[in-house]
């Protein structure tokens, strides 16, 4: 889940602009949390012809996301999914239908990341691109122990072993990496 401090700094960079976000667009928000800071702020910019699967774990998650987008009046471009992205095939989302993800402050808290990875893989279309944001591993005055932080360099191994080319790495903060990856298989 996004914390407002890094969403602060991350309107500052345009994650949209960076990842090339355009009308008409298929995403899926990986992991969304309670916020679903992509997915809100995707749905804006793709309107009515796009779509935005926002993907939980947690049911409680999805209800919050659906009242939200319902009385902000985007409950026909937002689609909640309810999935564990660790298991290949579980989430119900055709294969080779999204044109973008966003995987945010997710891999902190997974134990499966070459799975996670496999299946957003299996969701993106060939050519569509991935966006990981996740904590730095250092110090900070909040987030998750610095342990439990993932080491963006096997993050870049395990995306290259799952069909994924780095195309960019970037400042995402003071607290956060960013990767953006294009599926190349």
């Amino acid at each position: 889940m996004p914390d407002l401090q890094n969403s602060n700094e991350l309107l500052k960079i345009d994650v949209f602009q960076k990842i090339g976000l355009e009308e008409s667009m298929i995403v899926g928000d990986l992991g969304c949390g309670n916020l679903a800071y992509y997915a809100f702020g995707a749905a804006k910019i793709i309107g009515k012809k796009g779509r935005v699967y926002a993907v939980d774990i947690l049911k409680t998650v999805l209800n919050a996301v659906e009242n939200r987008a319902r009385q902000e009046g985007l409950d026909e471009i937002i689609k909640t999914v309810w999935s564990n992205i660790e298991m290949l095939g579980a989430t119900n989302i055709p294969s080779n239908s999204l044109n973008v993800a966003f995987i945010h402050n997710v891999l902190f808290q997974s134990t499966g990341h070459e799975n996670f990875l496999k299946e957003t893989a299996r969701l993106l279309v060939a050519g569509g691109k991935l966006m990981i944001i996740d904590w730095k591993k250092t110090g900070a005055p909040f987030g998750p122990p610095v342990k439990d932080r993932p080491d963006p360099e096997i993050v870049k191994q395990l995306a290259t072993n799952a069909g994924f080319e780095l195309v960019e790495e970037f400042e995402a903060g003071p607290y956060h990496f960013g990767l953006v990856f294009k599926k190349i298989k």
